[in-house]
C-alpha cells in the first residue's frame, strides 16, 4: 500500500521528545511538518534541510496559527506542555492549549492525534503535574478526532530532566537524606522505546481512539534506580536515608542546588515522585511488539551518550528565543527605558574562521575564557536566588544552535564566522543581551567586538548596573585578550571602547 503523502504535524518539535521523533519519522519515509514558536530554533537542527520537512511557526495558544499549522495534515503529534521554569499556572495554559488543539484538529479533518502524557492512577493524591497531563489527554480524547494517548512514567535517556536528576544526585551524594518517596515504585521506559511506540501508533487503526500505558520491563523504586546508576557509573553503593519531613517544596530546592534542574521545574517533578507510576495494562506490547530495554541497559546507553557528548536533545531545549523588542534596531536608545551598555573591540591578526572557532566554544566545560571564578560565583548566586545557574552547561562542546541553553544564557542568533547573540536567563533586575561579533577588516585580519546591553527594571536595575560596571570593564577586556591568546594570534589594537556607530546593531540573519 502506498504511504499517505500528506504531512504529519509535530507540535513541540523543539522539545526533548519532539526533537528526536522528527528525524526518525523522516527516516521512515513520512513527510513531516515541524512546528514551534520559533522557526529559527528548528532551522538550526541537523535535519532541517531534509526534503520531506516543512517548518512552520505556531503557538498552540493562538488558534489562528494552530489552524494554519494543522491544515492539510493527516495526523498530529501533540508533545506540548507548559511546565517550564518561569511559567506559573501551567495547568490552565495546558488546558486552553488542548482545547485549541481539539478544535483545530476537528476543523482540519485530522485522522489521528497522538499524545504523550504521564502515567498515574487518578486520585486526590495525584500531583498537579500528573493531573494536568491527564486532563490534557481527556480533552484531546473527547474531541471528534481519534486520539491515541500514550501514558509514560520516567523516561530514561541522556538529557531528559528525570535522568539528569538521577545522574546528578547519584554522582554527587554518596550519602542521601531523601523524602519517603525514594521507596515509591515506578516503571521507567527508555526514550528509544517511547519513540518506537510513538512511530508505531501512526496510521495504525487499532491504536486510534485508544489509551495505552507504556513502560519498560522493570518495576523499581527510586532508591533502586540510584543504586543502579551508581553501579553502572562505577561508584560505591549510595547510603540512602529516607526521612518523612522533606516536603516536595524542600525536595525541589535540594534538586535545584545539586542538579541543573531549576526549582520551578523540580518542584512539580518532585511532587510527582510520591505517586506510584506503574502500568495497569500492557496491551500495546501485543499491538506494537518490540524488545524493550530494561533499566540497566537504558541507563548504560544514556551514560554512553553523555560520555561521548552525543546528547541529541536536552530538557533545557525548551525556552523562548525571541529577541527583546528593546533590542530592535529601529528603536530609539530611550525606547522602553534607558539601555545601558558596556562594549569593547580588539583588532586581531586572524581570519574570521579562526576567531569563530573560539567564539562558538564559549561556556559550558570550556568556560568563559577569563576570571572563571567570577563566572562560577555569579552562577552560584543565581542558583541561590532560584535561577538556572551555570550547571545547565551546553548541549555540545563545539556546536551551538539557536534556542540552545548555554549556562545561564539562551542562544538567540548564530551566524557562522560572524555573530553569536545570547539572552540572559539568570535572575536579574532587568533584561540583558550579550553578543560577540566578528568583522573582517582585511586579509587574515578581523575585529572581535563584545557587546553587552542591559535594560534595567526600576532603580534596583540601575543600581545593579552601576555597581557592576567597573567589574564588567575588567571582565570583558580580559575575555577579549584571553580569546586572542587562545587563538594564538597577535593583538593589533585594543581592547578599546566601541564608538556609537560601531555599536549599531545588525538585524538578525544579516551579514
Amino acid at each position: 500500500m502506498t504511504q499517505d503523502s500528506r504531512p504529519v504535524l509535530v507540535l513541540g518539535a523543539t522539545g526533548y521528545v519532539g526533537g528526536r521523533l522528527i528525524p526518525r519519522l523522516l527516516a521512515a519515509g513520512h513527510r513531516v511538518r515541524a512546528s514551534a514558536r520559533s522557526a529559527a530554533k528548528l532551522a538550526c537542527r541537523p535535519w532541517a534541510g531534509h526534503p520531506g520537512l516543512d517548518i512552520v511557526e505556531c503557538d498552540v495558544l493562538d488558534p489562528k496559527s494552530l489552524r494554519a499549522a494543522v491544515a492539510g495534515c493527516r495526523a498530529a503529534y501533540y508533545l506540548v506542555h507548559s511546565m517550564s521554569p518561569g511559567t506559573s499556572h501551567y495547568a490552565d495554559t495546558d488546558r486552553k492549549a488542548a482545547q485549541n488543539m481539539a478544535a483545530a484538529a476537528e476543523a482540519a479533518g485530522l485522522e489521528q492525534i497522538i499524545y504523550l502524557g504521564g502515567l498515574g492512577t487518578e486520585s486526590s493524591e495525584l500531583s498537579e503535574h500528573l493531573r494536568s497531563r491527564t486532563e490534557v489527554g481527556k480533552i484531546l480524547s473527547a474531541g471528534k478526532v481519534p486520539c491515541t494517548w500514550l501514558r509514560a512514567a520516567m523516561i530514561l535517556g541522556a538529557g531528559s530532566a528525570s535522568f539528569e536528576i538521577l545522574r546528578y544526585l547519584a554522582e554527587r551524594l554518596p550519602i542521601m537524606i531523601t523524602p519517603t518517596w525514594v521507596h515509591t515504585r515506578c516503571q521507567p521506559i527508555a526514550v528509544s522505546d517511547v519513540l518506537g511506540y510513538l512511530i508505531g501508533c501512526l496510521d495504525l487503526d487499532s491504536a486510534k481512539g485508544q489509551t495505552f500505558d507504556i513502560g519498560g520491563p522493570d518495576i523499581v523504586t527510586y532508591a533502586e534506580l540510584f543504586q543502579l546508576y551508581a553501579r553502572e557509573a562505577g561508584l560505591r553503593k549510595r547510603i540512602i536515608i529516607p526521612v518523612p519531613v522533606l516536603s516536595p517544596k524542600l525536595s525541589s530546592y535540594w534538586i535545584h542546588m545539586i542538579t541543573p534542574i531549576p526549582a520551578a521545574l523540580g518542584r512539580p517533578l518532585a511532587e510527582g515522585l510520591r505517586n506510584t507510576v506503574v502500568c495497569t495494562e500492557n496491551r500495546i506490547r501485543d499491538i506494537i511488539p518490540r524488545k524493550l530495554l530494561g533499566c540497566t541497559e537504558a541507563v548504560h546507553r544514556a551514560m554512553q551518550r553523555v560520555a561521548q557528548q552525543q546528547v541529541e536533545t536536552c530538557w533545557s531545549d525548551a525556552g523562548e528565543c525571541t529577541v527583546p523588542e528593546w533590542e530592535d534596531c529601529g528603536d530609539a536608545p530611550y525606547a522602553g527605558g534607558t539601555v545601558e551598555e558596556c562594549n569593547f573591540a580588539v583588532d586581531l591578526a586572524a581570519s574570521p574562521e579562526q576567531v569563530w572557532d573560539k567564539v562558538v566554544r564559549i561556556g559550558g566545560q570550556n568556560g568563559w575564557y577569563y576570571a572563571s571564578w567570577l563566572w562560577e560565583l555569579r552562577g552560584l548566586m543565581d542558583r541561590l536566588l532560584g535561577g538556572v545557574g551555570l550547571r545547565r552547561g551546553r548541549r555540545d562542546p563545539v556546536d551551538l544552535r539557536v534556542g540552545d541553553a548555554l549556562d545561564f544564557w539562551r542562544v538567540l542568533i548564530v551566524e557562522k564566522n560572524h555573530r553569536l547573540q545570547l539572552l540572559a536567563e539568570m535572575k536579574l533586575p532587568g533584561e540583558a543581551i550579550f553578543e560577540l561579533r566578528i568583522i573582517k577588516t582585511g586579509e587574515n585580519r578581523c575585529e572581535l567586538r563584545q557587546i553587552s546591553r542591559f535594560l534595567p527594571r526600576g532603580l534596583g536595575g540601575i543600581a545593579y548596573w552601576k555597581v557592576l560596571q567597573p567589574l564588567h570593564v575588567i571582565l570583558f577586556k580580559g575575555m577579549l585578550k584571553t580569546m586572542a591568546r587562545k587563538i594564538g594570534c597577535p593583538i593589533l589594537g585594543g581592547p578599546r571602547p566601541l564608538s556609537v556607530s560601531e555599536r549599531v546593531c545588525v538585524l538578525p540573519n544579516s551579514k
